[in-house]
């Protein structure tokens, strides 16, 4: 089965600047046989692209862009793995909203 875990708001503060920053994140257990693979990686890559915000892709210590395809292929993300994705921007809302639906539709 697909576990989810609904997009969590976090909060944190920039020291540099003196303002909040808002973020959003949602973990992600992937149920694809192959895991994450060229096919399907091409196409969040196009997805991601459509956003001005940044998505990250983190597994265990390791993390990629969502628009930089060769880095998330390379994290070897196989079925079964659970994925982090951190969305930060001004559309991160619907960006987050996107890449979700993306990933119970493709992985």
């Amino acid at each position: 089965g697909i576990c989810i875990i609904i997009s969590v708001i976090l909060i944190k503060y920039s020291a540099q600047k003196g303002i909040q920053t808002v973020m959003k994140e949602f973990k992600y257990v992937i149920t694809d046989p192959v895991g994450i693979h060229a096919r399907p990686a091409g196409l969040l890559v196009k997805e991601a692209k459509n956003f001005k915000s940044t998505a990250t892709f983190i597994k265990g210590d390791k993390s990629a862009k969502a628009t930089a395809l060769m880095k998330l292929m390379g994290m070897g993300i196989k079925q079964g793995d659970e994925v982090l994705v951190r969305i930060e921007g001004e559309d991160e809302e619907a960006c987050a909203a996107a890449l979700e639906k993306f990933m119970k539709e493709n992985f």
